[in-house]
C-alpha cells in the first residue's frame, strides 16, 4: 500500500486526542475507518506506532520518533501550497497575524486600515492573544507573523525589534479623575501611588506583570478596586471614575480624554518586537506587511528599538 498524506493526519489526530473516538470526530469519519486506516500505515512502516492498551491511546517510542517528523512534513507541505499561491503583484493572497492585546488599544486598528487601503486583496486575519499562544502559532505554522514584546523566546522564534514602548500612570479628564492629571506639581512619586485606587489588566496579560514587577521593586503596594481583560474596558472605566490605570503612552495619544502621570521612578519601557518562525517561508504579503508596519512606527513618531532592520 502507497502511504498517502490522509494517513499522517489521520496519525497525528489519534496523537493529539489520545483516543480513536474523538479524533474521529475532528476528521468527520467513522471509527472503524480510522482505526483501519491507521493499521494499514502501521503494516506499511512494519511497525507499531500506537499503544492500544490503556485507556487512552499513547504513541509508541517509535511512534513518537514518526509523529515528529510527520508534522513538520505535513507543515512544509502546507508552507509549499501558500508559496504556489503567493502572487507577487499583492492582487491576491491570505496573511495571518496575532498580537498581543495591548497593541489592538492603538496600533492593529490602523496598520489594518493602512494595509487594507494598499492591498484589499490579501485577505488577512487577525488575532489577539498572548505571547506565549503567538509563539505556538508561529511554530505550528498557524501563523505568519506576531507582534509582542522582547525577551526569552524558544530557539526557532526570531524577535526582531520595532520601536520602544513607554508606559504611564493615566488618569481620565481633569474633573473626573486624579487632580494629579494636569501634571502641573511634577512627576509623581511611586511611594504616593498607594493613595491611589488602580484599575489595571488581570493577571493573565504581559503588561500586569510587567507593572506589577514595578511596584513590588519599589515597595509600593496601591489598591487594585478593578480587574479587567479588556484594555478597551479600562480606557472606558477609567473615563468614567476616579480610578487610574497604567497604559502605554501611545494609547493616550489617540484619546485626548486620558492624561498621563509620568512616576518617579518611571516605569521601565519595553522593546515591541516583530515575532516570526526563522525557517518559515515570508510570503509576498507578509514581506509587504512588514514594509508598511515599519513605516507606520516612523510616521507616529514611537521611538525606534535598536536593532537589525528584520525584514
Amino acid at each position: 500500500m502507497a502511504l498517502e498524506l490522509r494517513h499522517l493526519r489521520y496519525l497525528l489526530a489519534v496523537a493529539d486526542h489520545g483516543t480513536f473516538t474523538r479524533a474521529a470526530e475532528e476528521l468527520h469519519v467513522s471509527q472503524p475507518t480510522l482505526s483501519h486506516q491507521v493499521k494499514q500505515l502501521e503494516r506499511t512502516l512494519h511497525t507499531q506506532l500506537l499503544d492500544r492498551t490503556g485507556r487512552t491511546v499513547r504513541l509508541t517510542d517509535a511512534g513518537a520518533a514518526y509523529v515528529e517528523h510527520a508534522r513538520r512534513a505535513l507543515r512544509d507541505l502546507a508552507a509549499a501550497e501558500r508559496s504556489l499561491h503567493d502572487v507577487r503583484d499583492l492582487s491576491h493572497g491570505q496573511l495571518r497575524l496575532a498580537a498581543t492585546p495591548t497593541f489592538t488599544a492603538y496600533l492593529i486598528g490602523p496598520l489594518t486600515a493602512a494595509f487594507h487601503t494598499r492591498h484589499p486583496g490579501i485577505a488577512l486575519t487577525v488575532r489577539e492573544m498572548p505571547q506565549d499562544r503567538i509563539e505556538s502559532g508561529l511554530l505550528a505554522d498557524e501563523l505568519d507573523l506576531g507582534i509582542g514584546f522582547a525577551g526569552p523566546h524558544p530557539p526557532t522564534i526570531e524577535a526582531a525589534p520595532l520601536f520602544t514602548e513607554a508606559l504611564s500612570l493615566v488618569v481620565g479628564s481633569p474633573g473626573t479623575a486624579a487632580d494629579h492629571a494636569s501634571g502641573a506639581t511634577g512627576p509623581l512619586s511611586v511611594d504616593d501611588v498607594d493613595r491611589h485606587q488602580l484599575a489595571l489588566l488581570s493577571g493573565d496579560f504581559a503588561t500586569r506583570r510587567h507593572i506589577d514587577a514595578y511596584f513590588t521593586r519599589h515597595r509600593a503596594s496601591p489598591r487594585i478596586a478593578v480587574e479587567a481583560n479588556s484594555v478597551h474596558a479600562l480606557i472606558d472605566i477609567v473615563q468614567r471614575t476616579p480610578l487610574a490605570t497604567v497604559l502605554p503612552d501611545a494609547i493616550t495619544h489617540d484619546h485626548p480624554h486620558l492624561s498621563p502621570v509620568q512616576l518617579h521612578p518611571a516605569l521601565p519601557t519595553r522593546t515591541t518586537t516583530l515575532l516570526t518562525r526563522a525557517d518559515a517561508y515570508r510570503s509576498a504579503a507578509a514581506r509587504a506587511f512588514v514594509r508598511l508596519l515599519r513605516e507606520l512606527v516612523g510616521e507616529r513618531g514611537y521611538e525606534l528599538a535598536p536593532g537589525p532592520d528584520g525584514d
